[in-house]
Formats: structure tokens, C-alpha cells, sequence
């Protein structure tokens, strides 16, 4: 691993174009990473503990955002429209 680490040091050394894709990249994946553990831990439709929370979608309240991005929406405003289960 090392090894490899010294090859693209000496590589961004004669080559600092190659410097922002390296950045970029890194960005995106960790980005993308974070995304995935969010939509893993946040998300209703995933469940982790099938034992004592089978079906976690059931106990979320109509005024609860899970979603990343709220567009002209006020979630405090709504009513329970569904049966309990």
C-alpha cells in the first residue's frame, strides 16, 4: 500500500494538473458514501431490527420529514390520515 501511495505522490509531484481530479474524486465518493449511511440509518424503509421494530414505516407520525429535501412543504401542518396498526 505504501508502495502505491509513493507512486502517486511522485506522480501529483511532476504532474500538479492531475491535483483537482484527485480532489473531486475524493469529494464524490465521500459524498456519496455519507448519502448511502443516511439513506441506511434515516431512512423508514430500512429496517435494522427486525425483532422489536418489524415494520418501522407504521410508527413514523404524518408530521415527521425523512426526506433529504423539503420542496413548499410544511410537514407541522399535517394530519394523520391512515389507520393505526
Amino acid at each position: 500500500m505504501s508502495s502505491i501511495l509513493g507512486v502517486v505522490s511522485k506522480q501529483l509531484r511532476t504532474h500538479p494538473a492531475l491535483i483537482p481530479l484527485f480532489i473531486f474524486i475524493g469529494g464524490g465518493a465521500t459524498m456519496s458514501m455519507l448519502y448511502l449511511a443516511r439513506l441506511a440509518l434515516k431512512n423508514p424503509d430500512v429496517s435494522w431490527d427486525r425483532k422489536n421494530n418489524p415494520e418501522p414505516w407504521n410508527k413514523l407520525q404524518p408530521n415527521e420529514q425523512y426526506k433529504l429535501f423539503k420542496v413548499n412543504m410544511d410537514y407541522s401542518k399535517l394530519k394523520k390520515d391512515r389507520p393505526d396498526f
